[in-house]
């Protein structure tokens, strides 16, 4: 096959745009002949660039198609001209941007929130996730795997399955790393927050050496914050519970701290839906209705848009408002549904995400 991820069909009456690449003779006008037969389908082209590598080029297009047309129609008018389509996914109108514009915007977000340092590397490669690592180890996946170090020594893995990394990409990824590394930021950077009533908390990544800190935080809970979170009659936090709230193994756990009180407590798990992931937030009775949960589960947020996800999950009670209450007040776009006897909260984390309705219980 040509290309290394299948896009999908198309629904009829609904234009598409597509990202190529497209390794062609070395002809002269054989780019220019190309695009001719894909305009001559009523396609327009929207994005061209040319990405050198081993033993040539790749030209990667942007076109939009009209509707019905299917992506094995692309890849037949990229053959006819002796081409051959090495990628090809779903694309959208952000990926028309030039790639200095769209290399800035990147340094710009991680720059004022290192915790979205993985979307913007995932944004500048385009790739399907990129998630911190605790090791390098591993393949590179025939091109389809790449890895960044951050000068504090964050390893960021990127993947991408619709086309190999190029190397002209992964110089881009790593000069970010490097405008990274001067302004003393890195993905797992500490954060800090000011709630409503004016006090300083630093989020940041939780560690093994957290645990009394965590396991005393659940000690001050009320039963009924232990119950929104946990859905059952928790008096006291299980020993054994620890090591996984504080090093989930599908996912992260977020820590807010004032001084060296741990106050708060919220976790992002990767689902069986790579779309999806699960949230769950603890806030200290004391600081409850502060800000704080919002800022948790912004944080988690970026998080998530870096692993790739589109959205997060969160089941409440139906008695219990006070997640509900945060994911609203957080800047994400929310929906809530009842399913049996839960409440489905939903927040869009996608990069291409639009503001959803609000749909009452």
């Amino acid at each position: 096959m040509d290309t290394t991820a299948s896009p999908g069909a198309t629904r009829p009456g609904t234009p598409t745009t597509w990202r190529l690449r497209v390794r062609l003779d070395d002809r002269p006008g054989a780019l220019a002949r190309m695009t001719t037969r894909l305009a001559a389908r009523d396609c327009n082209v929207l994005g061209l660039s040319v990405l050198p590598v081993p033993g040539g080029v790749v030209d990667e297009i942007v076109v939009s198609t009209p509707p019905g047309t299917a992506p094995s129609r692309l890849i037949d008018e990229i053959r006819a001209e002796g081409g051959r389509c090495v990628g090809i996914t779903r694309a959208d109108m952000h990926q028309v941007v030039d790639r200095t514009t769209a290399a800035l915007r990147a340094a710009g977000t991680a720059l004022r929130d290192p915790s979205s340092t993985p979307e913007s590397v995932r944004a500048l490669l385009g790739a399907d996730s990129v998630t911190v690592a605790d090791t390098d180890e591993g393949t590179d996946e025939g091109g389809h795997r790449a890895v960044l170090r951050l000068g504090d020594g964050t390893i960021l893995v990127a993947r991408r399955g619709w086309a190999p990394f190029t190397e002209v990409e992964l110089a881009r990824a790593a000069a970010l790393g490097e405008v990274l590394t001067a302004g003393e930021v890195a993905a797992g950077s500490p954060s800090a927050v000011i709630t409503s009533t004016g006090a300083g908390v630093v989020l940041r990544t939780g560690t093994p050496e957290d645990a009394e800190a965590v396991a005393a935080l659940h000690a001050r809970c009320s039963a009924q914050t232990l119950f929104a979170r946990y859905h059952a009659g928790l008096r006291t936090l299980p020993r054994r519970w620890l090591h996984r709230l504080l090093q989930p193994p599908r996912g992260t756990t977020l820590l807010a701290l004032c001084g060296t009180r741990v106050i708060g407590m919220a976790q992002l798990i990767r689902t069986n839906d790579p779309a999806e992931a699960e949230i769950s937030v603890l806030v200290e009775d004391g600081w409850q209705r502060t800000g704080l949960g919002s800022a948790m589960i912004g944080r988690l947020g970026a998080v998530a848009r870096g692993a790739g996800h589109r959205r997060m999950i969160a089941w409440c009670l139906p008695s219990e408002v006070g997640f509900e209450r945060a994911a609203m007040s957080s800047g994400l776009p929310v929906s809530v549904r009842r399913e049996d006897d839960m409440v489905r909260v939903a927040l869009a984390v996608g990069a291409d995400r639009v503001r959803e309705a609000r749909v009452g219980r």
